[in-house]
């Protein structure tokens, strides 16, 4: 029997009749109610009122639409689990739920949907870029010591496998010198013949600091055109996305790594993965997919899938929670609603206030977010001149604050400011480290 896209993981289990008889698939998250107020954006979390909360960026609260939308995708799936999946998956483009998804992330990045692979989270689209990079030995990626721990993770165990070399550098001198100018010349300054990655964080959580992703971009750049072998630039964006300007395809990144679950507040257990067409090229997958018919084709026929690789063979096949992958489309709608730029905006506004508050308080011994607008976004990291940053963190939780310390080796305490906090909350906040000691 020649494989077909409805034997596409479908083994004719099912007669035609019974086929036939299934209403077609639909499904659609409630509508929110007009966001234009933030009193009504802070409604749509059920988050406790007792508390002040600083800590979504590390895991969202599900918002009242994107609740709704994996709500009515887990009672289908309970109704008719069979079918459900066959249909959201495995039969026409219009009804492919995993298309969806696909499309409302690139009409949000402004990108295309053949160039996004889904992830469950920024380490495993991490992992799925440094493993998928032809890289082999004598070639080098460039990285930062301020790069987080699976960032790191994902370029080791990488180069392990792939006997690549990796070195991590400084991109500036002292916390009171940061500059978008010195950031960008620190990293030119450390590229050797064989770097073939770059590979930096957005906004780095362990302080604050948005990097300037674009700058960094076009140096690499004027380095590519005196270079046979391109240096590729990838970028774990997971503290921008749902931050800063969402068209991220204008950052100048070859590849982009961002989980949904934090500032987008989307489905827990989602993210996803973007680069360009020529990069997914050059890749080499990791898992079996479920997204790419050509592979199941060439399997069937007894051969390996036609060049060039696709983003599509890059989203993980098997079963997986699937009513929290398909509502990812109602989380972007929830920021469509609200405005992308009045959340820029919105974060920036509170977060810059925390920071100035928070460098007024006698007792802070420094800030290491950056005062600069241009190199701050939705977090503020500091330390106090007489507690570390646990005990900083356990004292403001006594005080219904929820903070959250850096993973690092050396922590700072930590705070960040979202849509559903407020200014009062900042002014309040500032108050109990004032009252710390």
């Amino acid at each position: 029997m020649p494989y077909s896209r409805r034997r596409f993981l479908v083994t004719g289990s099912l007669a035609a009749g019974a086929l036939a008889s299934v209403k077609p698939f639909a499904a659609k998250a409630a509508a929110p109610e007009n966001l234009q107020d933030w009193d009504a954006v802070r409604r749509q979390f059920d988050l406790d009122p007792a508390y002040i909360h600083l800590g979504l960026f590390y895991l969202t609260s599900h918002p009242r639409p994107v609740r709704a939308a994996i709500e009515t995708h887990r009672k289908q799936l309970d109704a008719n689990p069979f079918r459900t999946v066959e249909q959201g998956m495995f039969e026409s483009p219009e009804q492919n739920l995993q298309l969806r998804a696909t499309t409302a992330l690139a009409k949000y990045i402004g990108g295309k949907p053949e160039d996004i692979a889904l992830t469950h989270n920024t380490t495993s689209g991490l992992s799925l870029i440094y493993h998928g990079l032809p890289l082999k030995s004598g070639d080098e990626i460039l990285t930062t010591v301020n790069d987080h721990y699976v960032h790191h993770e994902a370029i080791r165990l990488a180069v392990e496998r792939n006997g690549a070399s990796w070195r991590r550098i400084n991109t500036w001198e002292s916390w009171d010198s940061i500059s978008a100018d010195g950031i960008v010349d620190h990293i030119r300054r450390e590229i050797r013949p064989n770097t073939r990655v770059v590979g930096v964080t957005w906004v780095h959580s362990q302080s604050g600091m948005r990097m300037p992703i674009r700058r960094i971009a076009d140096m690499l750049a004027d380095v590519n055109r005196d270079r046979a072998n391109r240096i590729l630039l990838v970028v774990d964006g997971v503290h921008g996305m749902g931050v800063e300007d969402p068209h991220i395809i204008a950052l100048g990144a070859d590849a982009f790594s961002a989980g949904l679950h934090k500032w987008i507040f989307g489905p827990r257990g989602t993210g996803f993965v973007w680069a360009k067409p020529e990069v997914w090229a050059s890749m080499r997958p990791m898992l079996p997919s479920f997204s790419s018919f050509a592979l199941f084709q060439a399997w069937g026929e007894g051969h390996a899938p036609a060049p060039p690789a696709q983003a599509s063979w890059f989203t993980a096949g098997g079963f997986q929670s699937f009513e929290h992958q398909w509502a990812i489309p109602a989380a972007l709608d929830f920021h469509d609603a609200i405005g992308p730029a009045r959340i820029t905006q919105r974060i920036h506004a509170l977060n810059q206030s925390m920071n100035e508050e928070v460098r007024k308080l006698p007792n802070v011994k420094i800030v290491y977010t950056p005062a600069d607008p241009q190199l701050n976004a939705g977090m503020v990291c500091f330390d106090m001149k007489s507690l570390d940053a646990n005990a900083t963190v356990a004292k403001l939780l006594e005080k219904k604050i929820i903070a959250s310390t850096t993973p690092y080796a050396v922590p700072f305490a930590r705070l960040a400011l979202g849509v559903m906090n407020t200014q009062q909350e900042v002014e309040a906040t500032a108050r109990a480290l004032r009252s710390l000691s």
